[in-house]
């Protein structure tokens, strides 16, 4: 069967692509769109060619279209909120990130999108939870990594970006941006002559005699690596529950009100309950994962606690 002019448009185009001819490929793509305009998947090649000219706004244009026109496409909604991201639109990156991963929960490059919006939005918590849940999917991801280490450095939490730069390190070897962060995280962690860690020098030294704890008293100088070590672990920990309280807020009470309409409703196709279910018990798991996960550190912070040196 020999293929219509659209179709042969569209291989010249994939053909073009192939060997990163976008020019034209982009003129393939346009003169197929002209003959078949109410086609997702022209303008989702279209779309994907725009990005590599770095034509964001056309790029956004087409993948709009293809949500449009396909609205149960996930990728098609993840590249649009990366391509608003770079665009500095970030709500409504955000919008359409969170409806590609509803269609899609394994999608790895939406959760790293998703991370690289609220970081810019600086909204730390949320940002870390998404880097988290991109490397729960592709443990290799080395920019995940990287940019999760970034994030524990600037909160000063050194061991868990070390751990993170020298992940980022081992999958890309003789990466600058990740040796230079594993050579300042281990200067943050190395302990001066004095015995204390660089991160808590300022704080005062570490006590030179211990006695009973009934009879000591919390002195900040002479305690001072002591309460820092505490203070970062509840840090952690308050960090930890305001995500347990987004998971439940932002992601738990809506599924369970969309769920709650549908089946009140007795409206929708089967594959909308599927769906409905499949978001409700996504986020059920990620509550319980940040629940065990703030249990855990309140159990360490307790045993520290317990700790106080005498």
């Amino acid at each position: 069967m020999v293929p219509d002019r659209v179709e042969q448009l569209c291989q010249q185009a994939q053909k073009a692509i192939a060997q990163r001819n976008w020019d034209q490929a982009k003129q393939s793509y346009l003169m197929a769109l002209g003959q078949r305009s109410n086609s997702p998947d022209i303008h989702y090649g279209l779309a994907t060619v725009y990005f590599q000219l770095r034509e964001l706004t056309s790029a956004g244009h087409h993948f709009r279209e293809v949500t449009r026109l396909d609205p149960l496409r996930a990728s098609a909604f993840i590249n649009l909120g990366a391509v608003l991201n770079l665009l500095g639109e970030y709500d409504e990156a955000i919008k359409a990130l969170r409806r590609g991963l509803q269609l899609d929960n394994t999608r790895v490059e939406g959760y790293y999108n998703l991370g690289s919006v609220y970081r810019r939005k600086n909204q730390l918590d949320l940002a870390i939870e998404s880097y988290k849940e991109a490397l729960r999917l592709n443990p290799r991801m080395a920019d995940a990594h990287l940019n999760l280490a970034n994030m524990y450095y600037d909160r000063q939490q050194y061991e868990l970006a070390l751990r993170h730069y020298q992940e980022a390190l081992k999958l890309r070897p003789n990466w600058d941006k990740a040796q230079e962060g594993v050579e300042r995280a281990q200067t943050q962690l190395t302990p001066t002559k004095s015995g204390v860690h660089a991160s808590a020098a300022a704080v005062g030294p570490l006590p030179a005699k211990k006695q009973a704890i009934s009879e000591r008293v919390v002195d900040p100088v002479r305690d001072g690596a002591f309460l820092g070590h505490v203070h970062h672990l509840s840090a952690i920990a308050a960090e930890t529950g305001h995500v347990l309280h987004d998971v439940v807020l932002k992601e738990v009470e809506p599924s369970i009100k969309e769920l709650s309409t549908v089946l009140m409703n007795m409206r929708g196709s089967r594959h909308e309950l599927e769906s409905c279910l499949g978001r409700y018990e996504s986020a059920l798991q990620r509550m319980k994962t940040a629940h065990q996960a703030l249990k855990n550190h309140l159990e360490k912070l307790a045993e520290q606690s317990e700790r106080f040196p005498t």
